[in-house]
């Protein structure tokens, strides 16, 4: 028994060009698993429908014949079919507003969700991401609005020959570059009203390690947070400061009597409350690579931002890889895209100016990174998702849930099944 699977044309905007499943294992699905692949044609994904044919793809507008559909992004609700399964980011599990529509049509439809955000292992640790490449286009976008708004500021450094990541021809172009502008401030040093130049990193996940990777490129001496004070005053030329924040730097409990515990802050993080605002004033960049909803303790306030703002304050960008709305970062207004990756947040006026000129705090807030650096986003991506997909095209769907035969990975991010929400998902009903 042969079975096939669908690949959705992605065309949430013209910067998505990203596949979630490559020609090379289109052929593999074909040749080792007898999975037969039926691909939407595109103008624009990343891989040209010749590299499909070639590799045993057939090439139509209708997905019908496929019994599970993969995509990348959210799927208009006018796609969806009744009974059908759908594999793809579903953007649902925080209860997305802007979702629930789509949500409810999948519902009505009977479809069967499976969303990749919740494939995990038994830890919890995410296995199908492209968290890496949201991190390494984010940093790569970060400097290069941190170079143009120091020249703005009139300070020349090398972070000013930076481009965007969409201006680049591949990541090995942009680490080749941005090694080039390390060797300058190694031999240069870096301007004395800046110095030291500290980029901070909340978070230590997928994300946070594709950010760093970009700014190991260059010449990086990594500190501790508690190291912050003293490298103010006694810093080393020609060096840009790492510090990398965890849980335990950035909140403690509420009650003096208690000790930070990482599992008691995931599970009831209304017992503790944020320290990171005493960390600011000496960031020159801020890296939001965190998870966060509203359960939480917010990094940085826009109270918190007025109260202590003047033309002179040393934090200049604030990089928003995580992107919650009025979030972690409150003053993160808006998401922003690839072309235009940047606004002006001024904080006594509390609105935003597109781009990079103005007073006030950049925020660097482009919703779909990985998109900037298609091709490797989508190989990484696929290489990550290759050994589930057999699985997931030939369960049988028919079944109750609870005899629905797929790896624990895959089970465990089903959050519809028939139409209904399954069992760790029924929280999602009060979002209806």
């Amino acid at each position: 028994m042969s079975f096939t699977i669908g690949i959705r044309r992605e065309d949430k905007n013209k910067w998505e060009r990203r596949v979630s499943i490559t020609p090379e294992h289109v052929n593999e699905l074909k040749e080792k698993h007898d999975v037969n692949t039926i691909v939407q044609p595109s103008e624009i994904r990343i891989f040209k429908e010749e590299e499909y044919k070639k590799n045993g793809a057939t090439i139509s507008e209708d997905l019908a014949d496929a019994n599970v559909i993969f995509a990348v992004k959210e799927i208009p609700s006018s796609f969806f079919q009744k009974n059908k399964t759908y594999v793809f980011f579903s953007h649902t599990i925080k209860g997305q507003d802007y979702n629930m529509p789509m949500l409810k049509k999948m519902m009505e439809l009977g479809c069967n969700l499976i969303d990749y955000e919740k494939i995990a292992d038994e830890k919890g640790r995410r296995l199908v991401f492209f968290g890496r490449y949201a991190g390494i286009a984010g940093m790569i976008d970060t400097l290069w609005a941190f170079g143009k708004r120091l020249e703005w500021k009139g300070i020349k450094t090398p972070f000013s020959e930076i481009k965007k990541t969409i201006e680049y021809n591949s990541l090995e172009d942009a680490k080749n570059h941005i090694r080039y502008i390390g060797q300058q401030i190694k031999e240069e040093g870096i301007p004395e009203q800046l110095a030291p130049i500290v980029i901070g990193f909340a978070g230590y996940g997928h994300v946070s390690s594709g950010a760093q990777e970009i700014l190991d490129v260059l010449p990086v001496e990594e500190i501790g947070p508690g190291q912050l004070e003293a490298i103010h005053d006694h810093h080393a030329e020609g060096v840009v400061y790492k510090v990398v924040f965890k849980e335990e730097d950035m909140v403690e409990p509420v009650s003096s009597e208690s000790k930070f515990n990482l599992q008691e802050y995931y599970k009831k993080p209304h017992l503790y409350r944020s320290i990171f605002p005493q960390y600011i004033r000496r960031l020159s960049v801020l890296m939001n690579c965190i998870y966060w909803d509203e359960r939480y303790p917010r990094l940085f306030t826009k109270d918190f931002l007025e109260e202590n703002f003047t033309g002179l304050m040393k934090l200049q960008v604030v990089g928003d890889i995580s992107i919650d709305i009025n979030g972690a970062i409150e003053f993160t207004e808006k998401s922003t895209m690839p072309d235009s990756p940047v606004y002006v947040y001024n904080p006594v006026r509390r609105d935003v100016i597109d781009g990079y000129k103005g007073k006030g705090v950049i925020v660097m807030a482009v919703d779909n990174l990985p998109c900037e650096l298609p091709k490797e986003s989508s190989i990484a991506f696929s290489n990550s998702l290759i050994n589930f997909v057999p699985s997931i095209a030939k369960a049988d769907y028919n079944v109750d849930f609870q005899m629905l035969k797929l790896p624990e990975e895959i089970k465990k991010a089903v959050i519809l099944y028939h139409g209904k929400l399954t069992p760790e998902y029924q929280y999602i009903k009060e979002f209806l």
